[in-house]
C-alpha cells in the first residue's frame, strides 16, 4: 500500500526540521528521516495503531515517535498522512475543526 503525505503533513515535517536545525542541523535531518521512515512503515501496519479517542468516526489513527504524533487515515488504496505534530500541541482544532 502506498503512503501519501498531505500538504499539511509535508509542511509539518519542514517546520519540525527548521525548529530542530536551529540548534542541531545534523539531528534535524536524521530526525525528519526517522519521521518519514515511521510514516512509510504504516503501509504494512496501519491498523496496529489506535484510533484517536472521541474521533473514531473520522477513522483517524495516530502513531507516536518520540514527542511527535503522526496522524493518518487508512484508506482503501493508501495511507494518508494528515499531520505530524508535537504531542504537546492542541491537535484537535487542527485535525477536527468541525468538532
Amino acid at each position: 500500500m502506498r503512503v501519501v503525505l498531505t500538504e499539511a503533513a509535508a509542511a509539518d515535517l519542514e517546520s519540525i526540521a527548521d525548529w530542530i536545525a536551529a540548534d542541531n542541523p545534523g539531528r534535524a535531518l536524521s530526525f525528519v528521516t526517522d519521521l518519514r521512515d515511521a510514516c512509510g512503515a504504516l503501509a504494512d501496519q496501519a491498523r496496529a495503531w489506535p484510533l484517536v479517542p472521541r474521533y473514531e468516526r473520522h477513522g483517524v489513527r495516530r502513531r507516536a515517535l518520540g514527542a511527535y504524533l503522526i496522524f493518518f487515515r487508512a484508506e482503501a488504496n493508501a495511507i494518508v498522512i494528515l499531520r505530524v505534530l508535537h504531542g504537546a500541541r492542541d491537535y484537535e482544532p487542527l485535525l477536527f475543526p468541525e468538532g
